[in-house]
């Protein structure tokens, strides 16, 4: 108690100087803070994003990850529907799934016959219904939205496609998509037409699904779409385009297109018995995920009589993720770093200084019985209480600073995003980081401040005694 007293004293009788330490040392942990919260908060809107639209899990074969996207339909799982209710019906899982929704992946070859125009796509089938319910999921309680999946309610023929998609197919009037440029009607390449064989395939199955529809004649939003059944055959079908959206990454964009999951079922299987190339599972909370993941185990492990089965999290499912959360730790990293270089010279210029103007005291001191190791400890000490402070300030900067951003309606437009995000910084809640950033600083500090007081600590008394 005696050295935090002194420590104190000697810290208030040079306010200034004690002042600027502070100060420094409240400006790097803020700064650190800020960042933190603002990495963190990327972390949960990303995290939550891909929650949303793949959920946590996915169920696929074992294949599908590495060679599906060649021939999805080669890698269908079977029974799906039984494994479905499996999971549903498993006392410990029925408590964590909130939704498992079965999905298709397919390509092949859209045409817009009456434009003379087509392009090769990849696309997904989902369930409308399934999709909306998982946008509803919000661990983190993100400020951002996902918009409502507009398939839900819509025809079974329903589609919707990316925005460069639309562009190639030429249905920007009809989808009224703005900034849409329009090819010149001198540079339409001869390759751009629907091979003659396709343009009557769809004709004749655009003109049969008229007549089924009521309809006098097919729309200027339809398209038709080939695909390859799961016995090698083409299929093609028209599907009516309700909305265009951008994807967030030009190369998704000018290919995706997405379907209703029972008509591309159709169109895939046909009379064969249906498949799907994965089933997405969202839990109530992310870190449930391992105990999900055990006791899914022994369920796969049934159903993978005749097909093996693999479950991977979302993480796996998305390296672009995992790859910018981890770049934004290293940046946080080389932060913390080179704030706590700044720390680490102003406390040990601070203590330097104060062994200097200190040395007739620290000479009465030891004349007085005090050990070599009582001053070193007030020196410590003395820094321990700066980096303390400074870092408490810092933290309560900190979180006015975060508040004030929070309540300021500023939006940024992150890279893969086609619509700005609200901009938030994430500091109450991250007790982790906080108390991280604190004991960081503060171990900074007291290192700073351990060659000062060595120093102090070696002066000889007379020699400390004498000096003016």
């Amino acid at each position: 108690m005696m050295t935090l007293s002194l420590a104190v004293r000697n810290l208030l009788r040079n306010r200034r100087r004690s002042l600027a330490t502070l100060l420094a040392m409240a400006i790097g942990s803020t700064s650190i803070l800020l960042f933190g919260g603002f990495s963190a908060n990327i972390n949960y809107m990303m995290h939550t994003h891909h929650v949303r639209t793949g959920g946590h899990l996915q169920i696929q074969h074992r294949d599908f990850y590495q060679y599906g996207n060649g021939n999805p339909s080669a890698y269908g799982i079977n029974n799906y529907q039984e494994l479905i209710k499996a999971i549903q019906a498993d006392e410990v899982l029925r408590d964590m799934v909130l939704v498992a929704s079965p999905t298709l992946q397919f390509g092949g070859i859209a045409g817009n016959y009456a434009a003379n125009v087509s392009r090769t796509i990849i696309g997904n089938g989902f369930v409308a219904q399934d999709i909306n319910r998982m946008h509803e999921w919000n661990d983190f309680d993100v400020k951002k939205k996902e918009p409502p999946f507009v398939l839900e309610g819509a025809a079974e023929d329903a589609a919707i496609v990316g925005i460069g998609v639309a562009r190639v197919l030429q249905l920007c009037d009809a989808l009224h998509i703005d900034n849409c440029p329009k090819p010149q009607s001198d540079a339409k390449p001869a390759s751009a037409g629907v091979p003659d064989d396709i343009a009557t395939l769809s004709q004749q199955d655009a003109a049969d699904a008229s007549i089924g529809q009521g309809k006098s004649a097919p729309t200027a939003r339809r398209l038709d779409v080939l695909v390859v059944n799961a016995g090698g055959a083409p299929n093609v079908t028209a599907v009516e385009v309700i909305k265009a959206q951008e994807q967030g990454i030009k190369e998704l964009d000018e290919v995706y297109m997405i379907m209703q999951f029972p008509h591309i079922q159709k169109l895939m299987y046909g009379s064969s018995a249906p498949k799907a190339t994965s089933i997405m599972l969202q839990l109530r909370h992310s870190d449930q995920i391992p105990a999900a993941t055990e006791r899914l185990t022994p369920i796969l492990a049934k159903f993978s009589v005749n097909q093996p089965l693999a479950v991977l999290d979302f993480r796996t499912l998305n390296p672009f993720y995992v790859q910018t959360i981890r770049m934004f730790d290293t940046i946080f990293g080389f932060v913390f770093i080179l704030i706590g270089g700044i720390v680490l010279f102003t406390v040990s210029n601070t203590m330097n200084t104060a062994v200097v103007e200190r040395t007739v005291e620290i000479g009465t001191l030891r004349a007085i019985g005090l050990r070599r190791s009582g001053i070193r400890g007030l020196f410590v000490t003395e820094g321990a209480l700066i980096g303390l402070c400074g870092a408490v300030l810092g933290v309560l900067i900190a979180l006015m600073l975060a508040a004030l951003v929070n309540q300021s309606s500023l939006d940024w437009l992150p890279p893969g995003n086609v619509e700005p995000l609200p901009l938030t910084i994430t500091v109450i809640g991250e007790t982790r980081m906080i108390v991280g950033t604190t004991i960081g600083l503060m171990v900074i500090a007291v290192l700073s401040a351990w060659w000062p007081a060595y120093r102090a600590a070696d002066l000889k008394i007379v020699d400390a005694l004498r000096h003016v």
